[in-house]
């Protein structure tokens, strides 16, 4: 049954990069309770009460999955590790306006209550993370993709094999080694 729901995945990713919009309503009730359960992923760190929750994160991850045409969809897995990383663009961007509203920035002061959800402390830790694993994609791009993958995506060591098209015991050295090297960047970045 799985692998039937793969390959229906992978066909309508075919489908909607080819322009059919039909395809896109006949995705959704196949991947909607995966896509919830990493929205929930990406949002276990936030405070109770966060204003942007697991719905509003899918349907906003969805939208902008399904209307980037240039995207090659490889296979289902690929679409899942794809929207980690949108889920997590969408975070970080929230966390930006957060802080602005921190900095005094007159133009997103009407919607501070949109942005009740995240604590400044949270905001700043999770830029910084942000700063961080981009500095890592551009000396591993592997190793980045793990870590996505990994914590906030929350998959498995052989999923992320999977979707990467590697071994799990790669994953795991690259899930060590990243994990490492985010610790000495973001104690490092600490100090300043």
């Amino acid at each position: 049954m799985e692998a039937r729901i793969s390959g229906d995945v992978t066909v309508l990713l075919h489908q909607i990069r080819a322009g059919d919009s039909a395809a896109a309503d006949k995705l959704i009730p196949l991947v909607i309770d995966e896509l919830r359960a990493l929205a929930r992923l990406q949002l276990r760190n936030e405070r109770p009460g966060h204003t942007l929750q697991p719905t509003a994160l899918v349907n906003e991850a969805y939208m902008r999955l399904v209307s980037d045409q240039a995207r090659d969809w490889h296979d289902r897995a690929h679409f899942i590790g794809v929207s980690v990383s949108v889920m997590r663009r969408i975070l970080i961007d929230h966390a930006r306006r957060k802080q602005a509203l921190k900095r005094g920035s007159g133009d997103l002061v009407a919607f501070e209550d949109d942005y009740a959800g995240f604590s400044y402390e949270q905001a700043d830790e999770l830029i910084a993370l942000d700063i961080a694993l981009n500095r890592l994609e551009k000396m591993n791009s592997r190793q980045h993709q793990v870590v996505e993958l990994r914590y906030f995506g929350g998959l498995s060591l052989e999923e992320i094999a999977e979707v990467l098209n590697v071994s799990p015991v790669t994953v795991k050295r690259d899930w060590i080694a990243a994990r490492a090297w985010l610790k000495r960047q973001l104690r490092t970045d600490a100090l300043g």
